[in-house]
């Protein structure tokens, strides 16, 4: 049975675009870019375009993503974004080549299982450096650093930050610089320190505005490969495609109705009360789609004179009042997406994939 909607037609050719372009914008200036594919569930099609744009080294948040990168073929260096689990770290070792880390024992238990393994498997030490989701604070790092070095069995690969995904810090000269203040120290104690992994999508912003530190030598990156955007500034990356996933649902009712609901209002089934304007009665169409497949915030209409009034789990509710387009039952609706949107659509086994390739 072909089920053709809801799909996201995914031009694959302007991601591997993006990727080459943003490759070289690095290379010159002595960064390595870490290809992310938490976002589109390690997809084999866009692993195709991750690699076409020339990447070798690919990381991502879950070791089941990790281990179908593996099954893909990809021969080249993995990262392991979000620190082990105690219950995966054989898995670790088996599917990563580094982790990002910040726990001393988690460290020990790594150097455990590579030793049985026979493996040597590298680490990154998370540095907090603001925005409070993970990570040693800098007065620790040195202790800390000290500490995990006299494990036998993993290696010490570098610092890292993280910035804009759960404080909404932005990241900054003076938050990158911290790590670049660390090294220095630890490398004056003889501890070398061969990567600075600077952040995400967010840090190639400051790149471009040649405001990155000398000395910051990885970014992680997947927003910016994906969609050509930085969602924590909310601007487009310069010289990237922004148009390269998008939303076709398709109408499955049409009616006049009231804008506001009757009757008592308390709580919807995702803990919120809903608030409506009155603004008289509304022509709204429901598309078949909703917040388990797709995180409506992140949805743009590609016919701006239709509005988004809200969803439940699986109906999209879109005004139509004010189109110039005669919509009908059956008819399919298109949506442009930022980065929550792909996420939630392409890890989604309800939203169809639609892959183009020869869109430039």
């Amino acid at each position: 049975m072909e089920i053709r909607s809801p799909r996201v037609e995914i031009y694959a050719d302007r991601i591997a675009y993006n990727v080459e372009y943003l490759q070289k914008q690095a290379a010159k200036n002595n960064i390595s870019l870490v290809g992310v594919t938490k976002g589109v569930l390690a997809d084999h099609q866009i692993l195709d375009a991750y690699l076409k744009g020339g990447l070798d080294y690919l990381g991502d948040a879950r070791i089941q993503n990790l281990k179908r990168v593996r099954d893909y073929g990809f021969s080249g260096k993995t990262l392991l974004l979000r620190a082990p689990m105690y219950s995966e770290i054989s898995q670790v070792i088996n599917f990563a080549n580094v982790s990002l880390n910040s726990e001393l024992d988690t460290l020990k238990l790594l150097d455990e299982e590579s030793k049985k393994q026979g493996k040597t498997h590298g680490y990154i030490i998370m540095v907090d450096v603001g925005d409070r989701r993970e990570g040693v604070l800098p007065e620790d790092v040195k202790s800390f650093v000290k500490e995990a070095i006299k494990l036998e069995n993993v290696k010490f690969e570098g610092l890292g930050l993280n910035v804009g995904c759960f404080g909404g810090v932005l990241p900054t000269t003076e938050n990158a610089q911290i790590l670049i203040d660390l090294k220095s120290e630890l490398e004056q104690e003889g501890i070398e320190v061969p990567t600075i992994s600077g952040g995400s999508t967010c840090g190639l912003n400051i790149m471009f505005h040649n405001q990155l530190p000398e000395g910051i030598n990885q970014l992680r990156v997947g927003e910016a490969f994906l969609i050509g955007n930085d969602s924590v500034r909310e601007t487009p990356i310069p010289g990237t495609y922004q148009d390269t996933f998008r939303l076709v649902t398709e109408i499955i009712e049409i009616k006049d109705r009231p804008s506001q609901p009757e009757g008592e209002i308390g709580k919807d089934p995702f803990g919120n009360v809903p608030e409506f304007p009155d603004r008289g009665i509304r022509k709204r169409a429901i598309a078949a789609i909703g917040k388990q497949d797709v995180a409506i915030g992140s949805l743009l209409p590609e016919d701006e004179q239709v509005t988004i009034e809200g969803a439940s789990s699986d109906h999209l509710i879109l005004d139509i009042t004010d189109s110039d387009h005669n919509y009908k039952i059956g008819d399919e609706i298109t949506f442009d997406m930022e980065y929550g949107a792909v996420l939630f659509t392409m890890t989604s086994p309800y939203v169809q994939k639609e892959y183009i390739w020869d869109s430039i």
